[in-house]
């Protein structure tokens, strides 16, 4: 087995940046990305190597597969893909240019750097693939149209490579969160109030409602980059399922998918995608349906 590093994108905060932080402890070697200056700065202050990625674009994808490649004289172990963003909208209001760029950071950008890695994992005889999924790449529910669209579409890719890839000693595996503490919230307003034009939409009226209730949700979260540690202390213990977990909860999955000899295909995170997968399974569609209606 070649030197424990890994590659996690994403890292600016929330799950990308708890993550990389939480491996690092462990003793891996640790290459993290970033879009913006600033936030490579951040990372680096605190001992990561980082390197420039953004998914929406082909250049700086073939850059940072290169780069990493290099730093890690072609010997990558794992790759940990988590860098996205949801789109809100009602599907009738998602122009086509809306939803391509949906697919660019959250799908095709996935796709361009895991194949650019794979031969390494071949040539080496081993390695990990993981992605991180969501529970709306197992149910969908309303006015996440192009988010549910883009994980759906991930979690097809990736169940193919895994029985592609079964025998190549390369395992791969998909992390599928619900509510999770991070910007997603703020990134996903910023997302429709970018993109769509709510004002004049025929359902402008349930777009006030959504808007307000996604600023409210922003403003409950807590500081953007939780330690391992921090972000543990933050959900607390206790019998009781919580419905927005730390990021902590997903690098728990991360180190058994890289570390363990058998990792899962799915990992199911939160008490919310552990219940949508157990009723994706046993419950008739039309009450999924109504499920679904009510939890939107």
């Amino acid at each position: 087995m070649p030197e424990r590093s890994i590659l996690i994108t994403g890292c600016s905060s929330g799950i990308g940046y708890t993550c990389a932080i939480g491996m690092k402890q462990r003793g891996w070697r640790v290459i993290a990305t970033a879009r913006k200056p600033e936030d490579i700065a951040m990372l680096q202050a605190h001992g990561l190597e980082v390197v420039h990625l953004d998914y929406a674009d082909p250049s700086s994808i073939a850059a940072c597969a290169t780069e990493v490649l290099n730093l890690t004289d072609n010997r990558l172990y794992a790759l940990f893909n988590n860098g996205a963003y949801g789109q809100p909208g009602l599907v009738e209001d998602l122009n086509t240019d809306t939803l391509r760029k949906q697919f660019e950071a959250n799908f095709f950008g996935w796709h361009d750097l895991t194949t650019r890695l794979i031969p390494t994992m071949h040539s080496q005889g081993c390695g990990r693939i993981i992605q991180c999924s969501s529970v709306l790449g197992i149910v969908a529910i309303p006015y996440r149209g192009a988010y549910n669209a883009s994980k759906f579409a991930l979690e097809g890719l990736t169940d193919t490579m895994r029985l592609e890839l079964h025998a190549s000693g390369i395992k791969v595996s998909s992390i599928q969160p619900g509510p999770i503490r991070s910007r997603f919230t703020l990134h996903a307003l910023n997302a429709l109030l970018a993109n769509v034009d709510t004002k004049n939409s025929r359902n402008s009226a349930l777009y006030e409602e959504r808007i307000a209730e996604l600023r409210q949700i922003a403003g409950q979260m807590p500081a953007p980059l939780e330690s391992p540690e921090q972000s543990r202390q933050a959900t607390g213990g206790g019998l009781r399922p919580k419905y927005r977990l730390g990021p902590d909860a997903v690098l728990e999955c991360l180190i058994h998918a890289t570390e363990n000899a058998h990792p899962k295909p799915h990992y199911h995170v939160t008490y919310s995608t552990k219940l949508a997968a157990l009723a994706r399974r046993i419950l008739p569609d039309r009450l999924q349906e109504k499920i679904a209606l009510r939890s939107s």
